[in-house]
Parts: structure tokens; C-alpha cells; sequence
């Protein structure tokens, strides 16, 4: 399995939100935010318009304490928030360039800050012909989770953001990666591949052997 490619040497100083979660490049996260020192960093991204770090915990919890988080994240840009219950932030946000965590330290307040390196982004591939059903499985999936969002509201935002990148095998990937029922150690490996094609592959026997296509 091939390694990520770090583009630059630089490092940028990234706050970090260990989660339960992997989050890909191109895809949605809403996030609860109640900690005061997650409250601190959302208010500093927004006023600043800057990104933070999502990293799947290894070890540790999302709640209290200080996870230890897995070394490659991906960062997150808050598209939307409202406080309809006093003291809890619902935010937005949506992934944009996967990192590597060269080093690591904690502030006084508990929220952990990284120095990050950016990886490669991911080129677009176009869908080879031996997995277009994956694409035509996604593309039933969009077309039905937007019809229940719009029964239950039809001013709600879809849970996939567009445009709707059907021909363009690393999007089809991340987007089938998030959706499946595995585990997010299997979420976090694919996350990491850097071969857009493989990460289909990988997908599409799982999808067989499912007997789902």
C-alpha cells in the first residue's frame, strides 16, 4: 500500500478534534459542540475563517481528557452553525485536504494543537468500466436521501453536498467509504489510500461480496 505524499516540508499549526469519526475530503460532518474548549476553536475558526483537524481517535475518548488521534486527518471547513439549545453549537462542516501530524502538544484549556503537513490531493480518475456500478449504486443512494430529506424538510440540505461527481472515481469512493457499515478502522485505511482506483476496488468486492451489486 502506497503512502501518502506530503506536497510541502511546511508545517501549519492546526487545532485538532479527536472524533469517533473519519472524515474524507468532499464529505459533510454536522458536529454537537457543548466542551468550552471546542467552543473556543469553532469561534476562532469562524472569525479567523480558518480550518481545524479531524482525526479518528486511537486511543482515548471524544469527551474529556485528551485523545490520542490517528496520525493522517483531514481538515474541516465550517459551512453552517445555530444554537437552538443554550450552551450547544450544531455546526456544519465539510472536509477539504487530508494531513499528516508531524508533532503535537496541548494547551492549558485541554484542546490539542498539531503541526500538520499537507498530503497530495487526489487527481480526478475517471470511474473505470468494471466499477460504473458502484457510481449507479451511489447515485440511488443520493437520489433517495434526498427525496426523505424532503419529506421531512423540504428546505433541509442534503446530506451529500454537490455537485454530484458521478464520473470522478476518488469522489464515488469517499462518498460509498462514508456510507458503508464498516468499521472505521477499515474508513480510516481507505481514507489514507492515495490510489483512487484501488479505494473502488476495495469497494466494489466488498459491495459483491455483500451481494449489494
Amino acid at each position: 500500500m502506497s503512502e501518502p505524499i506530503v506536497t510541502s516540508a511546511a508545517t501549519v499549526e492546526l487545532p485538532i478534534f479527536p472524533l469517533n469519526a473519519v472524515l474524507f475530503p468532499g464529505g459533510m460532518l454536522p458536529l454537537r459542540i457543548f466542551e468550552a474548549r471546542y467552543m473556543d476553536m469553532v469561534r476562532d475558526c469562524m472569525r479567523d475563517a480558518r480550518t481545524f483537524g479531524v482525526c479518528l481517535i486511537r486511543n482515548g475518548k471524544e469527551v474529556g481528557g485528551t485523545a490520542r488521534p490517528e496520525t493522517i486527518g483531514c481538515r474541516a471547513r465550517i459551512t453552517d452553525w445555530n444554537m437552538e439549545q443554550l450552551g450547544v453549537l450544531q455546526i456544519s462542516t465539510e472536509g477539504t485536504e487530508r494531513f499528516r501530524i508531524a508533532s503535537t502538544h496541548t494547551e492549558p484549556n485541554g484542546l490539542l494543537w498539531a503541526s500538520t503537513q499537507a498530503l497530495e490531493p487526489e487527481k480526478m480518475t475517471s470511474v473505470p468500466a468494471e466499477f460504473l456500478a458502484c457510481a449507479e449504486l451511489l447515485q440511488r443512494i443520493i437520489q433517495q436521501l434526498n427525496r426523505e430529506i424532503d419529506k421531512i424538510d423540504p428546505q433541509g440540505k442534503p446530506p451529500i453536498a454537490q455537485p454530484y461527481r458521478l464520473d470522478d472515481a476518488t469522489w464515488v469512493g469517499n462518498r460509498l467509504c462514508e456510507i458503508l457499515p464498516i468499521s472505521l478502522a477499515a474508513k480510516q485505511k481507505l481514507m489514507e489510500l492515495t490510489d483512487a482506483p484501488t479505494r473502488l476496488s476495495i469497494v466494489h468486492q466488498y459491495l459483491v461480496q455483500q451481494k449489494i451489486i
